[in-house]
């Protein structure tokens, strides 16, 4: 597993990276098919941040924590990553014995961008792969990444569609319709 350390206003010791890539290491214990790791730590308000993100074969997970010590705030948000990969390896596990849908390998077309209006500035662009899969798969990669929304191209129909978390609790998923 690859490990990158990103420090903002901060510098770590030598001994302090040894000890998160020793932690870091055995994760693999867990859950064998994590490619890389990224490491955040930055220190602001008397606080340190420590943001521990992880592709796990195409599935991002993240742990974030908040704490006065570098090495506790790193291990609490280990806890929430290995959390998180558990119930990953255990909905794998699931879904390996329900076999409730085939997989497909086509490549996503990218379809033409509409010009935007200059009124609006937009400040970030982010790009990344859609990857085909169930509504409740999506719900869950949401989770993982502890996000409100999640775009992705839905198995099923073959469309791309839109879960999200619903105020009154549950989620929505948004379907367009031609």
């Amino acid at each position: 597993m690859d490990i990158r350390f990103v420090t903002r206003g901060v510098e770590m010791k030598d001994e302090l990276k040894d000890y998160m890539e020793n932690k870091m290491s055995k994760l693999e214990r867990f859950f064998n098919r994590i490619i890389d790791s990224q490491i955040v730590v930055s220190f602001g308000r008397g606080m340190y941040t420590v943001e521990i993100t992880s592709n796990a074969n195409g599935v991002i997970m993240r742990g974030q924590e908040n704490d006065s010590d570098m090495r506790k705030a790193f291990d609490q948000a280990l806890k929430n990553l290995e959390r998180q990969i558990k119930r990953h390896k255990s909905y794998l596990k699931d879904r390996a014995q329900l076999k409730t849908h085939d997989i497909s390998f086509e490549i996503p077309v990218a379809e033409p961008e509409l010009p935007i209006p200059p009124e609006e500035e937009i400040v970030k662009v982010k790009r990344f792969p859609l990857r085909p899969m169930s509504a409740k798969e999506a719900t869950m990669q949401m989770d993982l990444l502890g996000h409100e929304f999640f775009l992705f191209k839905n198995a099923e129909s073959g469309g791309v569609n839109v879960v999200y978390k619903r105020k009154d609790g549950g989620y929505g998923l948004l379907e367009p319709s031609e």
